[in-house]
C-alpha cells in the first residue's frame, strides 16, 4: 500500500475524521456551556448537534451495509503489469443513496473512487489489478470506505467474495527479451531448416491447437492415432521451445522464476513476429499458430512448478531450451 492511501485507511470499523473531531469537541463545549448556564437554547442546539452525529452514523452504516461488489472482465493478467477489469458495485438499500465510496484491496493497483450509487441500482467502474507473481491468484476481499453523509466519520466495511485469475509470467524488459530472441531472427532461424515450399518436411504427433487440415490421413490410419504433416514452409517459420522445470538445489526460487519469465518473453515475441510456436513441458506439448491459442502456452507457463528431480526431455537440434541445469 502506497503512502497516499496510508493516511486514510485503517484496520477498524469506524474512525473520526478531522471535521468530525472538531465537530465533537464543539458539541461538548456547547453541552458544557448549557449545563453551566441552564440556557434552553443551548440545550436545543446540543440536541440538534447530537442528532446530526447520530444520523451520520446511521446513514453511513446503512449505506455500506447494503453494498455488494462483483468482479467482471478479468480474464487474464501478466505479473507486474496492470490488468484492467470492471467492478460492479450494487446498492440494495431501499432508502440510502451512498456517495464517495473508496474501494481498496491488496490486489488493486490503486484505490477506486465511486462518486455515487443510487438506491436499488448498480454502477460499473474500471479498476486496475496488479499481481506480482505468476500462478493462480485468488481475490478474496475488498475494503469499502466512505465519509458519507457529512464527513464526520470514516466508515469501513470488508466485502468478501471469491474470484480467481490466472496470472501469466512476468515479461522481461526490452533489452533482456531482445537478447533472448536473438537466436531465432535472421539467418540463424533458417540455417538448419529447409527452404520455402509445399513439400512434406516431417511428421509429428497431434498436439492441442493443430488444425485438422494438416492431418496425414494415410499415416494416421495405419498408426491408429493422429499424425500431422509439416511442410517445408511451415518448418521455416516454426520454433520449438522446451522448458526444463528441474531446479537444482543451489538455484534460488528467484532464478527459477526468471527462467520461466525468459521463456514466456521469448514465446511472446515469437508469436508477435508471426512464428508458429510449440511449447514442450513435462507430459504436455502445446502449439500456437501466429498468435492464435497463444494464451494456452502462457497459461501452461503460469502454473508450471519446479521439479526437484531431473526430467528426461527430447531435445532436437532446432529446439530452444530454457533450463537451469547449467547452474548446478
Amino acid at each position: 500500500m502506497n503512502a497516499t492511501t496510508q493516511t486514510w485507511t485503517f484496520d477498524g470499523v469506524v474512525r473520526l475524521t478531522r471535521i468530525g473531531s472538531s465537530y465533537l469537541i464543539f458539541t461538548l463545549v456547547i453541552g458544557f456551556a448549557a449545563l453551566n448556564t441552564g440556557n434552553n437554547a443551548l440545550y436545543i442546539g446540543v440536541t440538534f448537534m447530537l442528532g446530526w452525529l447520530l444520523l451520520s452514523g446511521v446513514a453511513s452504516k446503512g449505506g455500506l451495509k447494503h453494498l455488494d461488489v462483483e468482479l467482471r472482465g478479468l480474464d487474464e493478467a501478466w505479473a507486474g503489469r496492470n490488468a484492467d477489469a470492471i467492478l460492479r458495485v450494487s446498492n440494495r438499500s431501499p432508502i440510502w443513496n451512498v456517495r464517495d465510496i473508496v474501494i481498496t484491496s491488496d490486489e488493486l493497483a490503486q484505490p477506486v473512487l465511486v462518486p455515487m450509487i443510487e438506491r436499488r441500482s448498480h454502477v460499473d467502474v474500471n479498476a486496475a489489478f496488479l499481481f506480482q507473481r505468476r500462478g493462480i491468484a485468488s481475490i478474496k476481499r475488498v475494503d469499502l470506505y466512505t465519509r458519507y453523509p457529512f464527513g464526520f466519520f470514516l466508515k469501513k466495511r470488508r466485502v468478501r467474495f471469491s474470484g480467481e485469475v490466472i496470472v501469466f509470467p512476468r515479461l522481461l524488459g526490452d533489452d533482456v527479451s531482445r537478447e533472448r530472441f536473438r537466436p531465432i531472427v535472421g539467418e540463424e532461424l533458417t540455417a538448419n531448416r529447409p527452404g520455402q515450399g509445399t513439400e512434406v518436411h516431417s511428421f509429428r504427433e497431434y498436439v492441442r491447437g493443430d488444425s485438422l487440415r494438416h492431418v496425414h490421413w494415410r499415416k494416421s490410419a495405419s498408426l491408429g492415432r493422429w499424425i500431422m504433416k509439416q511442410t517445408d514452409a511451415d518448418a521455416a517459420r516454426a520454433v520449438h521451445v522446451v522448458v526444463d522445470p528441474f531446479k537444482p538445489h543451489r538455484v534460488s526460487d528467484d532464478d527459477f522464476e526468471e527462467m520461466i519469465s525468459a521463456a514466456a518473453t521469448f514465446v511472446f515475441h515469437a508469436l508477435r513476429r508471426g512464428l508458429n510456436v510449440s511449447l514442450t513441458l513435462p507430459r504436455i506439448t502445446l502449439v500456437a499458430t501466429e498468435w492464435q491459442n497463444g494464451n494456452a502456452l502462457f497459461r501452461a507457463l503460469a502454473v508450471v512448478e519446479a521439479a526437484h528431480e531431473p526430467i528426461a526431455l527430447v531435445i532436437d537440434h532446432d529446439t530452444i531450451l530454457f533450463s537451469l541445469r547449467r547452474n548446478e
